[in-house]
């Protein structure tokens, strides 16, 4: 409290840790009041680290959504667990997002153990507050030895909790300047939004195996004379047979893919869109380091 008797201003970096399908995206897409990640129930939706930035009167909470942290099958899921531990030397503290419809597991306490190396203050929150739990919060943080532990129920997709995991958070980061713009709620731009909604279409639309060889490339994003935006992006698979599956009989998933992202990305630029979706074959993409670095899915941020 300053001596005028106003709240000192606090603002912090948040990294939000958890293992897949926990709802991560859903919780940030709620807290920022739009959608700015995409979701879906495949695992590994989420590939990168994403800020978002949610600015009130009395603080500015950066938050980092990070990759569910998963037992990795190639050097894509390497790379995105790296992404999301690397994520704690980057912030100020931790929100850890547990799904409380499921009982503590091995991978719980292996990333409780990661947070305790990083002996960052945490704050678990008990996501899916809207359906039966498996347990109780402190039974759940009693198992993985970590009682001590604040915690919270939410429901990131109702949205209960949300106010007293902000209460929360607000008091948890130390006091602090305003980092970013107050009308600015994410460091990324409209193009890498534009791409994601796009691999989100794929996710939802594809087969179960085709989504996970997939990325997303913006090759060209430039408006038109018309006031039309033209959008040339290419969809990347690992192999010729699944090129087939993502272009479809005469071309139909490819053109219900387009359509589906296309209602998302007019409503996120305000204005009518042209989009030119390609489907190209890398072989093996998701176990070469050099295309991963292409693809911007290796930790650029803390390997400088």
């Amino acid at each position: 409290m300053r001596s005028d008797g106003m709240k000192e201003h606090r603002s912090g970096f948040i990294g939000i840790i958890g293992r897949p399908n926990v709802g991560k995206s859903t919780l940030l897409n709620a807290l920022a009041g739009q959608k700015l990640l995409i979701v879906s129930t495949k695992p590994q939706t989420t590939r990168e680290r994403i800020r978002v930035i949610l600015t009130t009167e009395q603080s500015q909470l950066i938050f980092y959504d990070t990759p569910g942290i998963h037992k990795p099958l190639h050097k894509l899921g390497e790379q995105m667990n790296k992404t999301a531990l690397n994520t704690l030397k980057l912030v100020d503290m931790v929100l850890w997002l547990v799904d409380a419809t499921q009982p503590v597991g091995k991978g719980d306490a292996w990333v409780a153990e990661a947070l305790k190396k990083s002996h960052l203050p945490v704050l678990v929150a008990f996501n899916k507050s809207d359906l039966k739990p498996a347990g109780q919060p402190g039974d759940f943080l009693a198992q993985i030895e970590a009682g001590d532990w604040p915690w919270v129920k939410i429901s990131a997709l109702t949205g209960d909790g949300l106010p007293q995991l902000l209460t929360q958070l607000e008091a948890a980061v130390p006091e602090g300047p305003q980092y970013y713009p107050e009308e600015m709620i994410t460091d990324r731009p409209e193009s890498f939004i534009v791409t994601e909604y796009i691999r989100e279409a794929v996710l939802t639309l594809a087969q179960e195996e085709i989504p996970h060889s997939t990325a997303v490339i913006m090759e060209e994003m430039k408006e038109r004379p018309n006031g039309k935006v033209y959008i040339r992006v290419s969809i990347l698979v690992e192999k010729d047979s699944q090129k087939k599956i993502v272009i479809g009989r005469d071309g139909n998933l490819l053109k219900q893919i387009g359509q589906s992202s296309r209602l998302q990305i007019e409503d996120l630029l305000e204005k009518p869109v042209y989009l030119d979706l390609w489907v190209k074959t890398r072989k093996d993409w998701r176990n070469s380091l050099p295309a991963l670095r292409e693809l911007g899915y290796t930790d650029r941020e803390l390997s400088k």
